[in-house]
């Protein structure tokens, strides 16, 4: 795994963290509560969609394929878009300079993550750019 996709992991999770030190995760909006839930069930279902031993938290493939039930039929990473939606709903939730920055490093972390992993993906499995030609990446039938 690179540097950047580690640096890009804790990143994720510091985010979360400052987040929740900063009073901001936390709010009584129900659109925001909605979009946080949606976020963990999210990703629930994409860690459901791994085989016993298939997941790890690093962005290195494992398993005999590219994985296309659950989530992973209409989205190739349903647990960053899991992530950003949790962050996101946040920061908008309870806007303040320090969320839409946690906000922003968070969004610029995942990218190159995200990079990394479909490189690897690609050199691992022949089929990943057929399944990249069909998914969308993080919104369905959008990005």
């Amino acid at each position: 795994m690179s540097v950047v996709s580690r640096l890009a992991g804790v990143i994720m999770v510091a985010g979360v963290i400052v987040l929740i030190a900063s009073g901001s995760f936390f709010d009584a909006s129900p659109v925001v509560i909605a979009c946080q839930v949606g976020a963990i069930v999210l990703a629930g279902w994409a860690r459901s969609a791994f085989a016993r031993g298939q997941f790890r938290a690093s962005p290195v493939p494992s398993g005999d394929g590219v994985i296309r039930r659950g989530p992973y039929r209409f989205i190739r990473h349903p647990m960053y878009a899991a992530a950003l939606l949790l962050i996101w709903a946040t920061v908008i939730g309870r806007p303040s300079p320090l969320g839409l920055i946690v906000g922003a490093v968070v969004t610029l972390a995942v990218i190159p993550r995200i990079r990394d992993e479909e490189r690897r993906l690609r050199e691992r499995y022949p089929d990943y750019p057929e399944y990249a030609r069909t998914t969308r990446r993080l919104v369905p039938f959008l990005l």
